[in-house]
């Protein structure tokens, strides 16, 4: 298990490391930006914490892909298009002061979104929860709020020990993962959600430090894994996952026979990746292992 603040293994932080070489190469702040453009969902949330509102985000034209809680804090804002091919013409006509962009993403277009305004490419995708703290106070950082950025982290922080405190005596390991008609991918502990889950002193079982963030995995494949609580983030109505559990070889695995499969938020546990969405999750993950009801949960497995 780690303890909050940890480093995760070197093999996860390539991704944290290219954002940083491509920070220093592009040195960028703006002392009050009035205009920022945020390219990924996870630096709305950074924004959020230090009161900035953006004025455009990728958010893939679906404004739902942001979770309430973000909603109410920003207030509205226009759709760049989508996170993996943002409109560069609806960005401009933004005219922002400051681009957030996600260097797994975006590189490709560094040079592009400059020309438009001062341009910073940071990780986001594919990092882990520890990463992404830094990843926001490099953002505090740039923009002048960087003080901010350190309280409200310390803040953060504390409010985590303390779900640590509450979690950390569960022995049950917790999958989390996202179901669609096209199949099923386990996030492992390298990936956001399952990191977030070992910082609370939970077990995810997919901890191997070379493990890929997200793993296409079939039944037999999740029937090796066989978590004891499974936490199912949908992008469809109808995924695999049903059909699975229509077949003997599903009634083999642990979280069904305990009726333990739960559906929660994707864009919740899968796409913010931010600290307000990190306090949901272990809020979340303190209601369910010690059986009380949370408001938060999309529904249980049985429809409740």
């Amino acid at each position: 298990m780690k303890p909050i603040g940890q480093r995760h293994p070197f093999s996860t932080i390539v991704p944290l490391m290219l954002g940083i070489l491509l920070f220093i190469a592009r040195p960028v702040t703006a002392a009050d930006p009035q205009r920022v453009v945020a390219l990924e969902l996870s630096f709305v949330d950074a924004l959020a914490l230090v009161d900035i509102a953006p004025v455009g985000i990728a958010d893939d034209n679906q404004p739902s892909k942001l979770i309430p809680a973000l909603r109410e804090r920003i207030g509205d804002w226009q759709s760049v298009g989508s996170r993996s091919q943002p409109s560069l013409e609806l960005i401009a006509e933004l005219q922002p002061d400051l681009i957030i962009a996600d260097s797994s993403r975006h590189g490709e277009i560094i040079d592009d979104l400059q020309q438009l305004a001062p341009a910073l490419l940071l990780p986001s995708k594919g990092t882990t929860y520890e990463q992404n703290l830094e990843t926001l106070q490099q953002i505090g950082d740039a923009v002048g709020r960087g003080k901010m950025m350190r309280e409200r982290l310390a803040q953060h922080r504390q409010r985590m020990e303390q779900y640590r405190n509450k979690l950390t005596g569960h022995k049950e390991s917790v999958q989390f993962a996202i179901a669609s008609d096209k199949g099923l991918w386990l996030h492992s502990g390298n990936s956001y959600a399952g990191s977030l889950i070992e910082a609370l002193g939970l077990h995810t079982p997919i901890n191997n430090g070379n493990a890929q963030p997200y793993i296409p995995t079939g039944l037999e494949q999740l029937l090796k894994v066989n978590p004891d609580w499974l936490l199912v983030g949908r992008y469809s109505e109808h995924t695999l996952l049903d059909k699975w559990q229509q077949m003997p070889l599903f009634s083999l695995l642990t979280a069904h026979q305990e009726q333990r499969i739960v559906d929660v938020s994707s864009t919740l546990w899968s796409l913010s990746r931010g600290v307000i969405a990190a306090e949901q999750m272990a809020e979340q993950l303190d209601h369910l292992l010690n059986r009380q009801e949370s408001a938060l949960l999309s529904r249980t497995a049985n429809g409740n």
